[in-house]
């Protein structure tokens, strides 16, 4: 490896350089410090003569460089009296400077170099060797036979915090948590491909615990680092777990692992820290759980297509994200929900992460780590200053390095052992992390406060939550530390934490009970099965009165805002796919082409599909808990029947202008603005009394609860009274759910005297009439105990109003 001289000191030894190569194996042993040195570091060797040579190397006051002092016993001569002489390691055999006698006594001799700091840029490495000073040819060196070697301008460090943290004065701190590795090496880059230079770490010095640290006085001229710890005997640096800035993931040549070609990739950490941001008078809106509108996204197809009428270097980026900001408060949403911004693997896709501590440098105009970061920091203050959380989809379950040696990008690479699951989980591929061992524990507590405490968002949503609660054995744990630790700690506790059970893994999306400690939300994956059973004419009508009342059965300890319902997301069917397609293909998601299988000019069969969006939509709308929208639902985004994730493309912003979408969104405004207006039924943070809830069947009779065959529900929802809340706003309400091939009579419930049924919701109707505001003069009125025709696959709703006389 190339070396880089250094100047000569100020005695009479020749140039000292130093190299790119390990240094020898040493024992810190503690010396009495200098007078003239602000800061010490002390070394000891064995000599390969059964001797000790100590060193060591200072900080000089006022900044005046460096001194490298050598000290041995007064006794150690070489035979015929010579005495010893100090020689730098490259230099010529006559060229060496003699110990002398100290002047304070004690029988020792010594030797100083001086290195002045406008001669000598910090961190280098002096090398040199103890020769004899008659010129016999005798040497003295390690143990090991090696050079003395001790680095200038470096220091112990500290174990804590992990990662690379900066001082003022310019100098770092780097910590990183290995147990495995028995060597660690600092590498410093300098803008090239190979180490400007290599520290290694002393396992004497440089650790404590099973965390290694080291301290430069000085990083200048270097922009990146990494770690090199030496196992699966690689010899490639590392991404530093915890680097904030990162650099681009460089592809290199493929390799042949196990008779499959793989792709090698491999990414460093920037030595430079993120520029400070001004939030000015940002602030959280803290919006309560049951008042939440979500919007899930992906931040690339958000605004990527050309008709966003975005600049290209702004389309697939955080700020063409909030440059649609008024796209989510026209729909009502008051969260949205983005998928995995951490760095990913471009084929595997955005659930498959390389690193925790930083954003997607391609979600950035510049494409580079620092602009990422601003461009993020930006669309959140953006965000807030319209009343918008920031929610983030998070996977800390698995990553995307792999185990040949040419994928280990980071973790994987510096203690795998630790951090992964040893043999990973029976029929999955992917590195499983072990989520609940202290150290991947602290990995994932750490992250969780830097996005929360740096970049302010809101809330996390787990993917894969099932994985959370594993043990290292891939047991379930009753209590598992980590979700534990989450749901309790205090930077963590005014945000939103959601556990979603959906694995990208195996593409599985079981429900399961999950250990909440009444702080953590759940994705509701039995609300999307059982509303689009009903729908279908399949579910008995039981599953759906559950589902409108917040899903007791899953959250009756909790409460309906623990509950986010959904009825498509981005794995499975869109919107416009669940009315569209239903092939055998196509059981497990539960589907209903209305009468013909994908792209139909069937006017009755289009008419069918478009009572089912529309009815999809008012089930999540009027069931107790927090909507989830996903992105492209609301401008009927096809995947042609695909229920790949890999198969989503961007939203087509031309689309807002047909006469469907400006439907479909306007019927989601509407319904935000009634969940907004009747938050005392909709927006709870518990369950509806009993005694408030009627379920009838047709014309007020006995729902028929256990005939599979009964696809006709009514709920009357009786208002609470609330002297805070006007009267106006109090009415009853009563909803009828339709999904048989033919209408269905229902009567409305009696009223007291002065107060009329007025209908808001007849998804059968045509646009604009199938829904209206309660203040419309134009609004159906019908009197109490009145029959009303409630349309094949259809849903009703009515609000009582008192009339004024």
């Amino acid at each position: 490896m190339a070396s880089s001289s250094l100047p000569a000191p100020t005695t009479a030894l020749p140039a000292v350089s130093w190299r790119g190569q390990l240094p020898p194996s040493r024992r810190g042993a503690p010396l009495p410090p200098r007078a003239a040195a602000r800061s010490s570091c002390h070394y000891r060797f064995r000599t390969n003569d059964d001797g000790v040579v100590d060193v060591v190397v200072a900080r000089k006051d006022g900044g005046g460089g460096y001194a490298v002092a050598v000290e041995v016993p007064a006794a150690r001569t070489q035979e015929g009296g010579g005495g010893l002489a100090l020689r730098a390691a490259d230099s010529a055999a006559g060229e060496a400077v003699p110990l002398t006698p100290k002047a304070s006594g004690g029988g020792s001799l010594a030797a100083e170099l001086c290195f002045p700091t406008d001669a000598a840029r910090a961190p280098f490495h002096v090398s040199f060797l103890l020769a004899d000073a008659a010129g016999s040819g005798a040497e003295v060196r390690t143990h090991r036979g090696t050079n003395f070697r001790v680095p200038v301008g470096v220091g112990r460090g500290r174990p804590a915090p992990l990662g690379m943290s900066l001082s003022e004065d310019g100098g770092a701190n780097f910590a990183v948590f290995s147990r495995s590795a028995r060597a660690v090496v600092l590498c410093l880059y300098a803008g090239g491909d190979e180490p400007a230079m290599e520290i290694e770490l002393d396992p004497y010095v440089n650790r404590t615990g099973a965390v290694w640290h080291v301290s430069l006085e000085s990083v200048e001229g270097c922009v990146s680092y990494g770690f090199r710890c030496g196992l699966f005997g690689t010899d490639r640096p590392m991404l530093d777990p915890y680097a904030k800035v990162i650099g681009d993931f460089v592809r290199g040549t493929s390799v042949y692992d196990e008779g499959v070609t793989v792709p090698s990739i491999g990414c460093l950490a920037s030595l430079a820290n993120a520029p400070s941001y001004n939030w000015g008078r940002d602030r959280h809106p803290h919006l309560p759980l049951e008042k939440l509108v979500v919007y899930r996204a992906n931040v690339s197809l958000f605004a990527k297509d050309k008709s966003s009428g975005l600049p290209d270097n702004v389309a697939s980026t955080f700020s063409g994200l909030a440059a649609k900001v008024g796209h989510f408060r026209r729909l009502g949403v008051n969260a949205v929900l983005l998928e995995p911004v951490f760095p990913f693997h471009q084929e595997k896709g955005s659930y498959f992460p390389y690193h925790f501590f930083s954003p997607m440098s391609m979600y950035s105009s510049e494409r580079c780590s620092v602009s990422a970061i601003k461009s993020m920091k930006d669309m959140v203050k953006t965000m807030h200053r319209n009343g918008i959380e920031v929610l983030l989809e998070v996977v800390f379950t698995h990553t995307a390095e792999g185990g040949a040696e040419c994928q280990m990008i980071s973790i994987r690479g510096i203690d795998g052992s630790s951090y992964y699951i040893a043999d990973g989980v029976v029929g999955c591929n992917t590195s499983v992390l072990n989520c609940n061992h202290p150290v991947t524990q602290k990995l994932i507590l750490d992250s969780l406060r830097h996005w929360v405490l740096d970049f302010r968002v809101d809330g996390f949503c787990f993917i894969n939550a099932p994985f959370l609660v594993k043990g290292p054995g891939g047991e379930g744990l009753s209590r598992p530390p980590l979700l534990e630790a989450i749901a309790f700690d205090p930077v963590l506790a005014k945000t939103k934490i959601i556990a979603d059970p959906w694995s990208p893994l195996d593409i599985s999306n079981v429900q399961f009970p999950f250990p909440h400690w009444k702080k953590w939300a759940e994705m509701n994956t039995k609300f999307s099965i059982d509303v689009r059973k009903f729908l279908k004419g399949e579910a008995l009508i039981s599953d759906l009165a559950t589902r409108l009342c917040g899903s007791g059965d899953l959250f009756l300890s909790r409460g309906p805002a623990f509950c986010f319902n959904y009825v498509s997301r981005n794995s499975g069917l869109t919107l416009v796919d669940l009315v569209s397609f239903s092939s055998d293909e196509l059981t497990s998601e539960f589907s209903w082409n209305c009468g013909e299988e994908g792209p139909s000019e069937n006017s009755a069969v289009l008419q069918t599909r478009l009572r089912q969006i529309r009815n999809f939509l008012f089930i999540l709308f009027v069931s107790l808990g927090v909507p989830v929208l996903n992105m492209g639902d609301e401008c009927g985004h096809s995947a042609a029947g695909s229920t790949s994730y890999k198969d989503r493309g961007p939203l087509n912003w031309k689309a807002l202008k047909t006469t469907f979408v400006k439907e479909v969104t306007g019927f989601i405004s509407f319904l935000t603005e009634l969940r907004s207006r009747r938050g005392d039924i909709f927006q709870r943070r518990e369950f509806l009394k009993l005694e408030n809830i009627h379920w009838y069947g047709s014309d007020l009779t006995e729902p028929l609860w256990e005939d599979p065959s009964s696809s006709f529900l009514c709920m009357h929802v009786i208002a609470e009274m609330d002297e805070n809340m006007p009267d106006c706003d109090r009415g009853d309400l009563y909803i009828c759910f339709n999904s048989n091939e033919e209408s269905v009579s229902a009567t409305l419930p009696a009223l007291m005297e002065g107060s009329v049924w007025l209908r808001l919701v007849d998804t059968s109707l045509a646009f604009p009439g199938f829904f209206s505001n309660e203040s419309n003069p134009k609004v159906h009125q019908a009197p109490g105990l009145s029959p009303y025709q409630v349309k094949a696959h259809s849903c009703v709703l009515f609000e009582s109003k008192r009339v004024v006389s």
